[in-house]
């Protein structure tokens, strides 16, 4: 008889579980991750978004997410060793074409937000690219039969809220990463765009596509916020969410404990038809790099990381 997956709910059992990771540096598990905001490095939000209720105390610096990355990152150094990130964000949809950065030695970054402190916009986190992986994943996606391009420091990818459209890592990207890895990484990061059509299918073929990339040493992280709510900020924390929200987030937990791959893929793929999805995300770009993570590792075991209310981690491939 199969039994449940392992769900922890606080700091102990997250290292727990993180310690039990296998090391497997010929064969990393993808991650998908909860990526937060920028209030985890000032623990602030923007005063248009208010009825916050407890936030702050739950997605900031000094919250269980925060904490949560920090043992994250470390794990992944000690585990793994790899030598690259390749990493996908809900911050970048392109519709048809994967873009994948080629930045060269310093990656910038893209403060694509609005409103939040000043100190925000000073935020540091200094990474280089990797052109041969650039490259080697663009060729990755052609064979797969995906138009697919890089992209340099000249080609603007979005709007930054310090006021010009420029490129670089978007906020879902070095938010959390300054957390994980410190705020200068030795590490190539190379980020790669999602689909922006959002379809459960699309996003999971993108992960199948980078999933030879596990078996060289290569770490692939995929992050978004499964519950991600603009118009009710209430759904953020679990002591304001609403029981709507909180019957997505187990619906979140029992599609990834569905012992069989196949099963599991096909509840996986239905969460978006739940009936409390749209209370949750009233758009998908939040919720399908899960996919992307799943995808990578088709047929192949997880582990529940982290299963907080709306900020899972999990590791697939183990």
């Amino acid at each position: 008889m199969s039994t449940a997956v392992a769900v922890p709910s606080n700091q102990s059992e997250w290292r727990i579980a993180l310690e039990s990771l296998p090391s497997t540096p010929q064969k990393i598990p993808a991650f998908f991750f909860a990526h937060g905001s920028p209030a985890l490095a000032r623990g602030q939000l923007p005063s248009r978004l208010s009825g916050r209720g407890s936030f702050d105390q739950y997605q900031g610096p000094n919250g269980p997410l925060a904490n949560f990355l920090k043992d994250f990152g470390s794990a992944l150094l000690q585990k793994y060793n790899p030598k690259a990130v390749v990493v996908f964000s809900a911050h970048w949809e392109t519709l048809g074409e994967r873009l994948v950065t080629d930045y060269g030695d310093e990656n910038p970054l893209l403060m694509d937000y609005y409103g939040f402190p000043q100190e925000t916009y000073q935020l540091k986190f200094k990474s280089r690219g990797d052109k041969q992986l650039a490259e080697q994943i663009v060729s990755l996606y052609k064979e797969a039969g995906q138009l697919a391009r890089t992209t340099s420091k000249l080609e603007p990818r979005g709007s930054d809220g310090r006021g010009f459209e420029g490129p670089g890592l978007d906020h879902g990207v070095f938010v959390p990463f300054r957390l994980m890895f410190g705020e200068e990484f030795g590490l190539p990061v190379v980020q790669v765009s999602i689909d922006s059509n959002m379809s459960p299918e699309a996003n999971w073929k993108l992960g199948q596509v980078v999933k030879v990339l596990r078996e060289e040493n290569v770490l692939v992280l995929s992050g978004g916020l499964p519950i991600h709510n603009l118009r009710d900020f209430s759904s953020f924390a679990p002591d304001t969410a609403q029981p709507i929200h909180h019957s997505f987030h187990e619906a979140i937990l029992d599609a990834l404990q569905v012992p069989d791959a196949q099963e599991r893929k096909k509840a996986l793929q239905a969460l978006p038809k739940h009936p409390a999805f749209r209370a949750c995300n009233p758009r998908e770009e939040h919720f399908v790099p899960l996919y992307i993570a799943a995808g990578a590792a088709e047929n192949e075991s997880l582990k529940i990381l982290n299963g907080l209310y709306g900020i899972p981690t999990v590791a697939f491939g183990v």
